[in-house]
């Protein structure tokens, strides 16, 4: 079987989470398959060897879950993205607004480099909302987006044309 097939086998629909009318695709499942996430970080750090980053970001908190295992694979820095009020450091924050409200984030100020290669790393693409703002703060930080990389994107959602403003080099292990 097929990687993406394997992906898409394990991936668990919740209805109506976190709001009704949403349909949730959840990776908890995925994470139980230890060979099969090694394998998705064998594909990831293939594709994103390419781009000749300096580090990864990764967005709260299903990012981080393969985020810093593809940053230690690659060989570089994991740069933690999390929400506003959760870093214990002096931070860079942006604002965005997401399907449903309006968020913030943060990463340390020391966290990148000026001019460093950045991937950013998700678990789900949908409108891009969180990794367009995420793009932001790499830019406030002084990096350059290298890519985004991402488990699930939500095709129908439109979220990598807005992504395609700061690189066209996006990875999706599994579309819907």
């Amino acid at each position: 079987m097929e990687l993406q097939e394997q992906i898409k086998s394990v991936i668990r629909d919740v209805p109506d989470f976190p709001e009704v009318g949403i349909l949730f695709k959840d990776i908890t499942p995925v994470l139980q398959k230890p060979q099969l996430c090694s394998h998705m970080l064998d594909y990831l750090a293939k594709q994103c060897a390419k781009l000749n980053i300096g580090a990864v970001a990764a967005i709260e908190s299903r990012g981080f879950m393969f985020g810093f295992p593809l940053a230690l694979r690659l060989g570089v820095p994991f740069i933690p993205i999390r929400k506003k009020g959760k870093l214990p450091y002096d931070v860079v924050s942006h604002d965005y607004t997401l399907e449903y409200g309006t968020a913030s984030i943060e990463a340390h100020t020391d966290a990148i480099e000026a001019g460093a290669r950045v991937l950013i790393h998700d678990d789900l693409l949908a409108t891009g909302g969180t990794a367009g703002a995420a793009a932001e703060l790499i830019h406030k930080l002084g990096g350059t987006v290298a890519g985004f990389s991402f488990l699930i994107e939500l095709e129908f959602l439109g979220g990598r044309k807005k992504l395609s403003a700061y690189t066209q080099d996006i990875t999706t292990l599994v579309s819907y």
